[in-house]
């Protein structure tokens, strides 16, 4: 399945509310407590939307947007 993510870097609301926030069936929004350099963000991304779909980490991958806050996932089973 393919989802479209949009991503706040270093938010310092992630630590107190839930990070995901669902928009529609395929567009979400996403807290991370992460800042976007060092791919940090992305990687924080990735286990936050792993654990929101019970998958594993290596079921979730970032096919576009790895240097934009506008991603598009693939989340597999």
């Amino acid at each position: 399945m393919e989802i479209k993510v949009r991503v706040t870097p270093n938010s310092k609301t992630a630590h107190v509310m839930n990070a995901v926030i669902k928009i529609d069936e395929t567009n979400f929004a996403v807290k991370v407590n992460a800042p976007a350099t060092e791919n940090r963000a992305n990687k924080r991304l990735v286990e936050i939307m792993a654990d929101y779909f019970h998958v594993r980490k290596s079921c979730v991958k970032i096919i576009s947007g790895l240097n934009s806050r506008n991603k598009v996932l693939e989340v597999t089973k």
